[in-house]
């Protein structure tokens, strides 16, 4: 299941650079978004999100006041320019607390905060039917996943079925420390990157053992240089 965030800050490029950002992010949903507290406040009651980033300095009320006019309070993550509400934003048991601008690296480290502790177990092999066709695929043959909607299209050998499950729900059973999420789109096997290049507009360019070529989004190029060292 998604992530079903609300963003709440007076300053428009604020919220647009964070919504960048979380645009990155395949298991995020951003719902609303909000330039005031009173706004906010109803917002939050009506849609209801796990997650709300809540400025503090917001004309009308602070982002303590917003928490106050609240009987169900969602996780918070305080996104702020001024660090004099650190400690009081702890206080309040904020998930999180990011200086604006905000810094992917720390943003990537509140969003885990978020996400589940406890994951379901890796997928080792999967069941694939393709018409008349069937096969038990070792997860480790899997070179390339990319999705199609609500499907995703499994690459093994020369094989290029269609299963009915979405990316994001296979991402959550697969091995982080063996396949990578290349953007919103693919996710491919570490183990089968044949060379890395950089492209015409900077981000990475890898090429897999089995030819097919994939470009990294700007994010996921500079995880990308962290996990392989580059």
């Amino acid at each position: 299941m998604p992530i079903r965030v609300l963003l709440s800050d007076d300053e428009a490029l604020a919220r647009e650079r964070l919504r960048s950002l979380l645009e990155e992010e395949p298991d995020i949903e951003i719902v609303a978004e909000c330039g005031d507290g009173k706004s906010a406040v109803a917002t939050i009651k009506r849609e209801k999100p796990d997650l709300v980033f809540l400025d503090i300095q917001m004309p009308g009320m602070t982002g303590f006041d917003v928490l106050d006019r609240l009987d169900d309070v969602p996780q918070v993550i305080f996104a702020t320019a001024y660090d004099e509400y650190a400690i009081k934003a702890f206080e309040v048991s904020a998930l999180d607390y990011l200086l604006k601008p905000i810094d992917p690296v720390r943003l990537a480290a509140a969003l885990q905060k978020v996400r589940p502790r406890v994951a379901p177990p890796r997928l080792e092999q999967v069941f694939v039917r393709d018409g008349e066709r069937c096969w038990i695929v070792r997860v480790a043959d899997v070179y390339l996943l990319e999705s199609e909607g609500n499907y995703t299209r499994l690459y093994f050998g020369k094989e290029r079925p269609l299963i009915p499950r979405s990316l994001v729900v296979i991402e959550e059973r697969l091995d982080p420390a063996v396949f990578f999420r290349a953007g919103r789109k693919h996710i491919v096997n570490l183990k089968w990157i044949e060379r890395v290049e950089t492209g015409v507009a900077g981000n990475l360019v890898v090429t897999l053992r089995s030819g097919q070529s994939v470009e990294m989004s700007r994010r996921q190029s500079v995880r990308l240089r962290e996990v392989l060292s580059l």
